[in-house]
This record gives C-alpha cells, structure tokens and sequence, in this order.
C-alpha cells in the first residue's frame, strides 16, 4: 500500500544528503569512513526491532533463572555417567592387548603380501609415466601460448577498466550503488559513508528546493494542497538548524522529520465505533449509524462487511434499507444480510426512506439490539433535492454517527466529496473503500485533516471480513517501515 508516498519520502531524503555532500566536497569537508550507510526505510525497522528487544528481555532473564537450576543436575548426573564410561573403557583396552600377541604372526603374514603387491604396482606405473611423458610436453605447450593470450587480453581489459574508474571518480567520488543486492536484510547498504571534517548545519537554502520538490510530488499523488504545504513546512522546521556529521544523520533526520509531520495529518482523534456502542448499551439505547456518499463508492458493501465484523464481536446488528430509490438497492444490501446473517427492515421501492431507518431504530430498541446500520441512496453531493431527503432521514432517525463511505482511489475526488457532505450534513467519521489498491495513498492522508473527522474504518479487500478499524500508529507503519528493497524498485 502507499507505494507513491513512500518512493516520495525516500527521494527526498536521498537528494538532501547528495546536496549537502556535493557542498562539503567543495569545501573540502568530506571524509570517507568505514561502516555501513543505513537506508531510510531502516530507521523504522530498528525502531520496532528495539521494542520487540526491550519486551523480550524481561522474559529471557527469567526463563534463564528458570532453566538454571535443571542445568546444574544435569551437568552432575553427566559427570558421573561420564566417569562410569571412561572406567569401561579401560578394562576393553586390556583385553585388547592380549588379542594383540596372538595377532602378530598374522601380521607378518600382510606386510610379506604388501611388498610384492607394491613391487607389482611401481612397475606398472612405470610403463604409464613413460606414456604420459610425451603428452604432457604438447598439453604445456598449449598452455604456453593460451596464457600468454589471455594476459594481452586482460591487460587491454585492465586499460579499460582505469579509464572508466577515472571518469567515474572525476562525476562524483562519493557516489554509491543503489543495487538491491547491496542493501542487507537490516537494511543497510556497503560503501558511500562520510562524515564531515567541520560538523554541518542544515539550512534553508539546503532545503528550500528539495521541499519545493516534495511539495509538487505530494500534490500529484493525490495530496490536498493544505495537506501538502503542512507537512512540507513541518519537516523544515524540524530539519533547519540540525547539526550534521555523517551521512547516517541526515538520512536519520529527515525520516523523522517526515514521520513526525504525517503523524500530525493522519492522528485526528474520535472515539471508535466499539466504543460508542458500549456506551450506548449501558444506556439500553442502540447505536444508529447512518452511511452517506455517492454512488460506486461500495457504501452497501461496507455495511454488509460491519454487520459481519460486530456480529463476530458479539453484537447484533439490524441493517435499514433506505435507499428505495435506485433499482436493485433493496436487493443488494438484502442479499448482504442474508450472508452474513443479520436481520434486514426493509419497505417496498419508492416509499419514504426516512420512514424505513425509524422502523429499524423501533425494532433495535424493541428486540434490544446493539447496532442499526442505515443504508441511503448513493447522491451527487451537488444534487440539492437529494442531499435534502437525507438531511430529512437524519432528522427522523436521529443517528449517533454519520459516516462517509468514499472510495480512496479517486484521491482528491474524495476528499471534495467528504467536504461538500460535512458542509451539508455534518458528517461524524469516514470510511475509506480500496485502500489495498491504493498506491498513491492521497486520499487515505488527506481526508481527515481536510474535514478534521477520524477515518473510522479502512476497506482492505473484497471479502466480508476485509475492513480494518483505522489506527494511525498502523498508518505510519505502512508508510516508513515498509522494506526499502520493495517499495524503492521504478
């Protein structure tokens, strides 16, 4: 997921440290050092790995304490079978030396068979050399001349191969191979660390072009403009005045910067749907959520997916059929409640559908159930009489959330469209569709910060137990941790 944004991120990072290495190099600043060069995806991962250390070795320590008592028994109970073997040992030594006496005569009798078998074999031998003798001058011979081809072939080779190094060195010395086979398992990558002779400082003619640059890149992965321009002025002002004395820092540094400026965007808080509906239910009042949004972007589906994820929760949803104007819509979100098995309040198409959403509410509170989901009719949000209707099924049902369902693949589209609903309606959260597919990952870090309302929900796939509860500590995960090797390839 996000392949755009992260190839984005690390480009940035990447041109920051060439520019400020080609400054230092005219200045005569730069130094090459032994030691490996960290990519910028490996910052995340040593993050993580640090905290998987840091929880396990509580429970090493005592699984070690644990295990040491049973050692020390063993280790005796070794030592005294050990003793017991070495003393059988001797006693099968002594028997074997009064076999060797009656042995002897026996060996005698080998070494005498040996010595004509060995006389037999040196003549034998000698008959092969005196062949072989010839065809070994011939086969010299060959070599001879083949080595003395192959050095004027490798001396021409090495003359290439000087002048090539020497154009390469006069580009840049400090330049450093990209190779998916030069980067480790960690991470990190052989050749091209430096550190600086006179420690540098990051400043804003350093990074005033490179920002430019990200800033055009976000913009055309999707990136609200407001969005963009935040994170890129976040991240100069946590990178101007930074002090740098190897390359490392600066990769280091700029992956922080980046991070801590998505984490500003993407962290809206909200309370969780679960949440809510434990609040509710100590009321012994049902949630009623309502879904709005335009048609295509899989709301139905959606729906059909929550019924199934908190009926496997242990609560018992009711799904209302409100959409009674587009033809087929009772029967698809029908034919969802029939798979995943919850209870449908449906009315015959084309009748109120406000009157249908107070149904459902009237029988979640009547059978005491937990969830009312109510389905409407997919509308354009420039669509007056339609966005009227729904403000009239808001009124009648009252709902405790109402949730966009937009589709993350139209990018900016989408969020246009949660805006317009929120100015109209006054949405509560959203609910992104697609976001498996979505390599650009526009909408996914644009949305909540346009609207400033929490993602709730994010659909990851076509099956009904495909939605994820929206956390932004997992966000950032997919965007900075992800493996350099995967998610650099063009």
């Amino acid at each position: 997921m996000f392949e755009s944004l992260k190839k984005k991120f690390s480009r940035t990072s990447e041109k920051l440290e060439e520019e400020l290495i080609e400054e230092a190099e005219k200045e005569d600043n730069l130094q090459e050092e032994s030691g490996q060069r960290f990519s910028f995806f490996s910052f995340g991962r040593k993050k993580n790995k640090k905290e998987d250390d840091e929880s396990s070795s509580e429970s090493t320590e005592d699984a070690e304490i644990e295990e040491a008592e049973p050692k020390v028994v063993e280790e005796k109970k070794s030592h005294f079978w050990s003793r017991s073997k070495d003393e059988s040992e001797d006693d099968e030594e002594s028997e074997d030396e009064a076999v060797e006496d009656d042995s002897e005569e026996e060996v005698v009798e080998e070494k005498k068979s040996r010595f004509w078998s060995r006389s037999k074999d040196e003549s034998e031998d000698e008959a092969v050399e005196d062949d072989s003798e010839e065809e070994e001058k011939s086969e010299g011979k060959k070599h001879f001349w083949s080595r003395s081809k192959d050095k004027s072939e490798d001396d021409e080779e090495s003359d290439e191969e000087d002048s090539e190094e020497e154009s390469e060195g006069k580009k840049h010395f400090w330049s450093r191979s990209k190779d998916k086979d030069d980067v480790s398992v960690d991470g990190e990558a052989s050749g091209g660390l430096f550190s600086f002779v006179r420690e540098k400082t990051i400043s804003e003619k350093h990074v005033e072009d490179i920002l430019w640059e990200l800033e055009m890149e976000l913009l055309q992965g999707d990136v609200a403009m407001e969005v963009a321009t935040a994170v890129v002025e976040s991240v100069k002002d946590d990178l101007v005045g930074k002090k740098i004395k190897r390359s490392n820092d600066i990769t280091e540094y700029t992956y922080l910067a980046l991070r801590n400026a998505v984490a500003e965007i993407i962290d809206i808080p909200g309370k969780s749907m679960t949440e809510m509906i434990e609040e509710k239910k100590a009321q012994g009042e049902p949630l009623v959520v309502m879904f709005v949004g335009i048609n295509g972007t899989g709301k139905t589906t959606t729906i059909g997916k929550l019924a199934n994820y908190y009926l496997k929760k242990g609560y018992t949803p009711v799904i209302a059929a409100s959409d009674t104007f587009r033809a087929g819509a009772i029967e698809q979100v029908t034919y969802h409640a029939d798979n995943v098995g919850v209870k449908i309040i449906k009315h015959k198409k084309g009748s109120d559908p406000a009157a249908v959403a107070f149904d459902a509410v009237e029988h979640a509170k009547a059978q005491g159930k937990e969830l009312v989901l109510i389905d409407t009719a997919g509308r354009m949000q420039t669509n007056v009489n339609l966005m009227d209707e729904m403000k009239k099924i808001k009124r009648v049902a009252n709902p405790d959330l109402v949730i966009f369902v937009g589709d993350a693949l139209t990018g900016n589209d989408a969020t246009e469209q949660a805006a317009k609903f929120n100015d109209a309606i006054d949405i509560d959260g959203v609910i992104l569709t697609k976001a498996d597919a979505d390599s650009k990952g526009g909408a996914s870090l644009s949305i909540g910060y346009v609207i400033q309302r929490p993602i709730m929900f994010l659909g990851v796939g076509q099956g009904y137990d495909d939605i994820k509860e929206y956390d932004a500590e997992w966000m950032l995960d997919q965007l900075f941790s992800e493996d350099e090797a995967a998610v650099m390839e063009e």
